[in-house]
């Protein structure tokens, strides 16, 4: 007969919990959002009502001797009508800041998308499950559980065979990024291989990732949440969706990015805070949104449906995006010694797309999510980046960063 543990179940509480901006009780447990309810209450569609929802980068971490872990949730899926379902979501155990053990939740909710376009959905209620981690380490260890990147998660109960504390803070720094689904983790493959958690560890930083599929429209409420939320360090990856919706004209992009990094400096005058641009995407270096579907061959794909002969008349391509954000930013660095600029090609540009296409002609694979996380931690954290460790923290918030590191 198998040993069962002695089962110890720890409260849920928001000191065991990193990289949200909000946490709502639900009928079943908690809910982390990365976006707070003043935002949430100005959200204009439900891409990113789900998305927001949809835990990136949201972690527990405690301290424990436990060899064994579960964690019940209620899993919310998202389906295409007419394509296979997705796998389960991941969740990633990791000992002490390394890799250790990956679970699955069967079964949960589905959200099954009808219309590609307007993303019109039904839900089809499901049961809970749970993530079973065994075989741990038995001596003291920060433990890390890294929640699927692409499934709403409820947390419903926490359970290890030997106690749990919260883990001490030890004292990195609290990078804030904002990003499209590519931040967010579309095609990598678990929570822990996004390129902004890859970037994290990197760089050694505790990640608040607000990446948000198809979302990174220059949203002001998404830019006062940012101003609002404690950070060391900040970046903004633009430009891609603003062409995937055909969301602006030349005209008025440029003073939106002005309003957004405005915003941001009201919260954050003296924070390194640093502006992205797109990645090198083929079908729209010099074509117009919006983006269509293209299932031509049975998969999940993408084309562009604007007219390059738009562009004489103010329609954005990622060439014309990237050209604007520079000078943008070298306009205001002037004045903003902080502020600075990063060509996204160096993430991901010509050779690399070569050598690792973007498989649904949008969205990168796992390897090239390694890529470019290893890419932005060596041009941001390493020597001499915009982000190298030594360069001065931001002051305006640092007892609030001490209470977000400890979960207060």
């Amino acid at each position: 007969m198998s040993h069962q543990p002695d089962w110890i179940t720890t409260p849920l509480t928001p000191a065991l919990l990193r990289g949200h901006l909000d946490l709502e009780r639900t009928p079943h447990g908690l809910l982390p959002h990365r976006l707070p309810g003043r935002a949430r209450r100005q959200i204009p569609d439900q891409q990113l009502a789900v998305v927001e929802a949809q835990p990136s980068g949201v972690r527990l971490v405690f301290r424990t001797r436990a060899t064994a872990v579960e964690l019940d949730t209620l899993p919310t899926k998202r389906v295409y009508e007419g394509f296979p379902p997705p796998a389960d979501g991941v969740y990633d155990l990791l000992v002490d800041g390394r890799l250790a053990a990956q679970a699955t939740v069967a079964g949960g909710n589905v959200r099954l998308i009808t219309d590609m376009v307007t993303q019109r959905a039904e839900l089809r209620e499901g049961p809970a499950g749970t993530a079973r981690f065994t075989g741990l380490p038995a001596r003291d260890k920060d433990v890390e559980i890294w929640l699927p990147h692409t499934e709403i998660t409820e947390l419903i109960a926490l359970r290890t065979d030997a106690p749990v504390e919260p883990a001490p803070d030890r004292g990195r720094r609290v990078w804030l990024h904002h990003g499209s689904s590519i931040s967010h983790g579309s095609n990598a493959e678990h929570p822990t291989g996004t390129w902004p958690a890859l970037a994290a560890a990197g760089g050694g930083v505790e990640l608040v990732n607000l990446g948000f599929g198809g979302s990174a429209l220059l949203d002001p409420f998404t830019a006062r949440a940012m101003r609002d939320t404690p950070a060391d360090l900040i970046s903004v990856k633009l430009g891609i969706n603003i062409v995937n919706a055909d969301a602006m004209r030349l005209r008025a992009f440029g003073p939106a990015v002005h309003g957004f990094l405005d915003t941001l400096r009201e919260g954050h005058p003296h924070t390194p805070l640093l502006v992205v641009s797109p990645i090198l995407c083929p079908i729209h270096e010099d074509t117009p949104g919006p983006t269509a579907p293209d299932p031509a061959d049975g998969t999940p794909r993408f084309k562009a449906a604007g007219d390059p002969a738009e562009r004489a008349f103010g329609k954005l391509t990622l060439a014309v995006i990237r050209a604007e954000l520079a000078r943008i930013v070298a306009e205001r660095s002037a004045d903003d010694p902080h502020l600075h600029h990063l060509d996204g090609r160096e993430l991901y540009g010509e050779r690399d797309h070569a050598e690792l296409p973007l498989p649904d002609a949008l969205h990168p694979g796992p390897e090239a999510h390694r890529r470019i996380g290893e890419n932005f931690a060596r041009l941001v954290f390493g020597t001499g980046g915009a982000f190298a460790a030594g360069a001065p923290a931001s002051e305006e918030h640092l007892p609030t960063i001490q209470q977000i590191r400890r979960g207060d």
